[in-house]
């Protein structure tokens, strides 16, 4: 019964959220304020589906410059998760096939977001060179997955090199963000319990060149997985109790 009510209210929040969304992101199409507006009213329903979010971020984490945002991507959750983590001026890379999700893909696209198609190699290059490109002659900010694919209760997966080649080719520091695991939650549990989101530290790409990329990578990676394992350790501990 639970699960049927979480259902229904999902849908009917995917309908105004189109109905409205869209046309409120029709008056300045593809402005990439939008995410931010976006992002935090899809994260108020996480109440909705009996999770306790938690988000840690620095006190200046909406005003500081351009970086590229990395963060696990894990499953549908992440909808309703780590959404509450975008900050201002930040738009997401996800990939071409969203836009035809209904409702969801179609209002993806309007607030601005990036989308490109992976499985084919040379344009998802091109569409990299492009978010340089965007990201220097703009104040945005770009949100990337560098696993790429949802991880399902693997844990963190080997990152793409993606995210890495944008940071070095803009010449701008990354920052990671963590979601806890969520691969427990279910739609009929009543108290889905704790999920919490945290934004790491900046890491300067500095130094870097693409030559040596994936050891900028695998510092990520290692910070990333050190972090979830220590959100999971607490999100356990403050369940059991």
């Amino acid at each position: 019964m639970i699960a049927l009510l979480r259902i229904l209210a999902t849908a009917l929040f995917a309908i105004v959220m189109f109905v409205f969304g869209c046309g409120y992101c029709l008056l300045s199409p593809r402005n990439p304020k939008h995410v931010f507006t976006f992002g935090r009213l899809f994260a108020k329903m996480a109440s909705v589906y009996g999770i306790k979010l938690e988000l840690r971020i620095p006190e200046d984490a909406y005003q500081r410059g351009q970086h590229i945002y990395i963060a696990n991507h894990q499953n549908n959750w992440d909808l309703f998760t780590v959404s509450t983590a975008v900050t201002p001026k930040v738009v997401t890379v996800g990939k071409k096939s969203l836009v035809w999700i209904p409702f969801f893909g179609q209002l993806y696209w309007l607030t601005g977001n990036i989308l490109i198609d992976r499985a084919n190699r040379t344009k998802a290059k091109g569409t990299i060179d492009q978010v340089v490109a965007s990201m220097k002659a703009s104040d945005v900010s770009v949100w990337m997955f560098p696993e790429g694919t949802r991880s399902r209760g693997r844990g963190l997966l080997p990152f793409k090199t993606g995210a890495f080649h944008a940071a070095i080719g803009a010449g701008v520091p990354i920052i990671p963000i963590v979601c806890s695991s969520t691969d427990h939650l279910k739609l009929n549990r009543c108290n889905n319990g704790h999920v919490i989101v945290e934004m790491l530290p900046p890491i300067s790409t500095e130094g870097y060149a693409k030559e040596n990329l994936r050891e900028l990578a695998q510092l990520c990676h290692e910070q990333m997985k050190e972090k979830l394992e220590s959100l999971d350790a607490e999100v356990k501990q403050r369940n059991a109790k």
